[in-house]
Order: C-alpha cells, then sequence, then structure tokens
C-alpha cells in the first residue's frame, strides 16, 4: 500500500471487541479475591516486640546477678552465730568473753518463760510478732524486774509492749550524741542511732537519748517495780558485726544486753506456733496503716479527676480545622482509628454507604433512595451477572470478622462499582 508524501501514516484502528454480556471485573462478585491481610507477620512482631524483650532480658539477668551476689549478706540478720556483715556474732563473743551466757530461742513460749530479773530479754524484730505473741511478751517482761530490749519496733509492736509509746517519724542513721543522762549512753557517748523515732507523752520516768529533732532514736522506760525496764533502739545498726567497732556502738551494745548475766537472744520466726495458733490476717493486715490512707487519697483523688474530665459545659461544636487537611490522610487517619479500636463494623458499614451512594446514579436510582435495598437491588440484579442473594451480601451483609475479611469486602465493592461502569461505557 502506497502513501502519499505528506499525509499523515494511516494506522489500523483497533479491533472492537464483540459486543456481549458484560463480565465481572477481577475480585469482584463471584471471584476469589487475593489474600491481603492485615494480621502482622512473624517478622513485624518481632521487630515491634524486641526492645521490650531485651529490655525484660537484662532487668531478669540483672536481678538474678544481684541476688546471687547479695543472697549472703543479710543471711542470719542480727543472728548472734552469723558473722556476717548484719549478723551479730561479734557482740555475743565479746559478751560471753564478760561472762554474759547467751541463749538463742526463736519461739514466743521460750522467750517468756526464760524472763527473770537476772535476765535480759533480746526482741530482734518485734514486728513480725502478733498482737496475741506480743501480749505473751508484754505480760511475761512487765514487773519481771528484768530488762527488756527491742529493736525498731513499729507502732503496732511498740504500743502493745510499751503503752503510751508511739512510733512517730523515721530519720537516716548517723552518728548522733546522747543528749541524755542515761548512764549506758554518757558512756558509749556518740554511736550510730536513728532510723525509728519515738514519742512517749505522759509515760513517767521515761529517758530520752539520741534524739533526732527533738524525738528520740533510743528510749528507755522502767516497770513499776522500778527493778527492771524496757530499751528501744530505732535501728539495729549498733549491733551489726560491720559496725561494732565505729563510734561508741560496742560499747553501748554490752551494756545495754550485758547489764545482767543471763541473755536471752529472740529470733522470731514465722512458723512459730507455741503459744497456741496463729490469727489469721487479712491482707489489709499487712498493709501499714499509711498505705491504706494513701489508697484512699488516691481513690478520692481519680475520682474527682474523672468528674473534672467528664463534665459537659454544653452540646459539642464543631469548629473548623485550623489548616487544610488532605482527603487523604483524613481517610488514612480515620482508618488508623477504626483499626486500632477494632471497628471493622463502622468501618464496613462506611464503605458499604458510600459505595451505594456511588451506584444509584449508574442504575437510575434517585440519590435520595440508595440506601433502600429493594429499590437499589433491583436495579442493580439487571447491569450485574452476579446473583441478587451475593450482592445482596456485599451491599447490606453481616460485619466481616477480621481485618483480611475486610480488605476483601472493599475489594469486592470496587469490582462491583468498576464492572458497572465498564457496563456504562459500553452501553450504547
Amino acid at each position: 500500500m502506497s502513501s502519499t508524501p505528506g499525509a499523515a501514516p494511516q494506522h489500523p484502528a483497533p479491533q472492537q471487541a464483540p459486543p456481549g454480556p458484560a463480565r465481572p471485573a477481577p475480585g469482584g462478585p463471584g471471584t476469589a479475591a487475593p489474600d491481603t491481610s492485615l494480621a502482622p507477620t512473624v517478622r513485624q512482631l518481632w521487630a515491634r516486640s524486641r526492645g521490650i524483650l531485651v529490655a525484660l532480658l537484662i532487668l531478669l539477668v540483672f536481678g538474678f546477678s544481684y541476688a546471687v551476689f547479695r543472697s549472703g549478706e543479710h543471711h542470719g540478720q542480727l543472728d548472734p552465730r552469723s558473722p556476717d556483715r548484719y549478723g551479730s556474732r561479734a557482740v555475743a563473743q565479746l559478751l560471753e568473753d564478760h561472762g554474759v551466757t547467751v541463749d538463742v530461742v526463736t519461739t514466743t513460749a521460750d522467750a517468756a518463760a526464760a524472763t527473770g530479773p537476772d535476765s535480759t530479754l533480746l526482741v530482734t524484730d518485734p514486728d513480725m510478732l502478733d498482737r496475741r505473741q506480743l501480749g505473751v511478751i508484754h505480760q511475761a517482761a512487765a514487773d519481771s524486774g528484768g530488762r527488756t530490749v527491742l529493736i525498731a519496733p513499729g507502732p503496732t509492736a511498740v504500743s502493745t509492749l510499751l503503752p503510751g509509746v508511739d512510733a512517730t517519724a523515721t530519720a537516716g542513721v548517723d552518728d548522733l550524741a546522747p543528749a541524755c543522762d542515761l548512764p549506758e549512753a554518757r558512756r558509749a557517748g556518740d554511736a550510730h542511732l536513728g532510723g525509728l523515732l519515738y514519742r512517749h507523752p505522759g509515760v513517767p520516768g521515761a529517758t530520752s537519748c539520741y534524739p533526732v529533732q527533738g524525738l528520740p532514736s533510743l528510749l528507755r522506760v522502767p516497770d513499776t517495780t522500778g527493778q527492771g525496764d524496757t530499751v528501744v533502739l530505732g535501728t539495729p545498726d549498733p549491733f551489726h558485726n560491720h559496725r561494732l567497732d565505729d563510734e561508741g556502738n560496742a560499747s553501748l551494745a554490752l551494756q545495754l544486753l550485758g547489764s545482767r548475766p543471763h541473755l536471752v537472744w529472740y529470733l522470731p520466726s514465722l512458723s512459730d506456733d507455741s503459744v497456741g495458733e496463729p490469727e489469721r490476717q487479712d491482707f489489709s493486715d499487712l498493709l501499714p496503716s499509711g498505705w491504706r490512707w494513701g489508697a484512699w487519697q488516691l481513690a478520692v483523688a481519680a475520682v474527682v479527676t474523672a468528674l473534672w474530665r467528664a463534665r459537659r459545659l454544653g452540646p459539642v461544636v464543631t469548629e473548623p480545622l485550623p489548616v487544610a487537611v488532605r482527603a487523604a490522610e483524613a481517610t488514612e487517619g480515620r482508618a488508623r482509628l477504626y483499626r486500632r479500636a477494632n471497628a471493622r463494623a463502622r468501618a464496613a458499614e462506611a464503605l458499604r454507604q458510600a459505595t451505594r451512594a456511588r451506584l444509584a446514579p449508574l442504575v437510575g436510582v434517585e440519590p435520595s433512595r440508595a440506601q433502600e435495598p429493594d429499590i437499589l437491588l433491583a436495579a442493580l440484579t439487571a447491569h450485574v451477572e452476579a446473583p441478587a442473594p451475593q450482592v445482596r451480601s456485599l451491599l447490606y451483609g453481616p460485619a466481616p470478622e477480621d481485618d483480611s475479611a475486610l480488605v476483601r469486602l472493599a475489594d469486592d465493592l470496587d469490582a462491583l462499582e468498576a464492572s458497572l461502569h465498564d457496563w456504562q461505557v459500553r452501553s450504547p
């Protein structure tokens, strides 16, 4: 075929597809859509959680190492048989060198039976005793003519063993001056004391020593006979092995524990049932009173904060955005909110409503009646090959069960709308 010079080149016209029924687009009704699941993969899960897992691993290794290296430091605390830092073997040996007999007991019955005018009862951890045990110790020590030494008793223990005395504050342990006329304290001089501080309003004959901010950390209260007494210390530091040679700790410990020829060293035990069945305690009984008051204050604060944040001064007012936001960003942001809230039903209904509103003009249905199933479906079934129940399920069906089903629903809706557009283009 010849061509005339200067004429435009001739191209064969594209072949027209033979007329026929419209075929559904890939992924449309009746066609399985590709799996576009939004569920995170194993790699994504590892990338998200590896930081937390590494932090937990470091914490576990540190805790295990700390427990291993520090496991022996507090073994046998205030135990006269323990040579560890926090043991008291050095005090016990010094007392025995001075002719004092040291007997270790671990039950309340043995401790009460050993009290007498020629003995000193040392209670290393009064807070471990329940009220029943505290009552037995108090009854045995009262008017016995001996000495009772209490190491750092808390509010419940000190009020039971020494009525009228309260543990009201705490302070750091430091070198303190005696600042009292107690002979043992004056001869010992400065010592490591502090810890719990005590108040004794109206207790006759009480002697306050080693004060911190006006409250004593060592208190001596004589009994009614005038022969015995009770000594309270706010900290066990003067009796520890590693503190014994500091300041006047050794002198103070020997004088307080060696005033009688017999020392009963009472180490309370949780398994002690020598004076009857242990009383049952609720979880709230194990919490200090300050924690309970703090919990109530936090609860009141939480309620007040909730009321303050939930108050409404009127209906919600729509305000214009200060800046222009692209539609794609707004759509993506709303989709992320739906996904975070697992609102698949809400997202699916939004997709279906928008699709129905766009399909209605294509099949000759008024936009105001696009959300009426009977009218829209009757018009759609004449232009799509998919069965009417399938189209109804696509446009008005139940909510998707997972994110993958939601993505397949969006793909099917797009395919349905694309097939109608193709039909409209092919229609004469």
